[in-house]
């Protein structure tokens, strides 16, 4: 299969979605806004964001212990992920993303969120070279 050229991705939280958008040329993640909405709402942002953007594939981040161990959020996220591609039926990627909040924190951004979702999607671009 082709790689995506061109990629949105997700940091899925209960309250707040981070989102960022970049491409294989690049290899970056740029932050978007987060969105800050849930239900039905959370979805249309979604919709907004991927009519804008034309990506080819999305991405989410999927949370694990530090040991590896799945929780409660792994689960939900692997949720959206599922709901993500029967929605808009685009590949979606999942990628481990342990400790992207921390490091996007650390960076001291107004929108950790979207940040993570940037981290999150270089990792993936690392991961899956051209």
């Amino acid at each position: 299969m082709k790689q995506p050229q061109s990629v949105l991705a997700f940091d899925y939280g209960i309250k707040r979605v981070g989102a960022a958008n970049g491409s294989r040329f690049t290899g970056r993640g740029e932050p978007l806004k987060a969105i800050a909405v849930d239900g039905e709402a959370r979805f249309l942002a979604i919709a907004k964001l991927i009519k804008e953007w034309q990506p080819d594939a999305l991405v989410i981040g999927v949370p694990f212990h530090p040991d590896g161990a799945e929780h409660e959020i792994t689960l939900r996220a692997r949720r959206f992920g599922r709901q993500l591609k029967g929605r808009f039926k685009l590949p979606v990627f999942e990628v481990d993303e342990r400790y992207t909040s921390v490091e996007a924190e650390s960076y001291g951004v107004r929108d950790v969120d979207s940040t993570a979702a940037a981290l999150i999607l270089e990792q993936y671009f690392n991961e899956n070279p051209a």
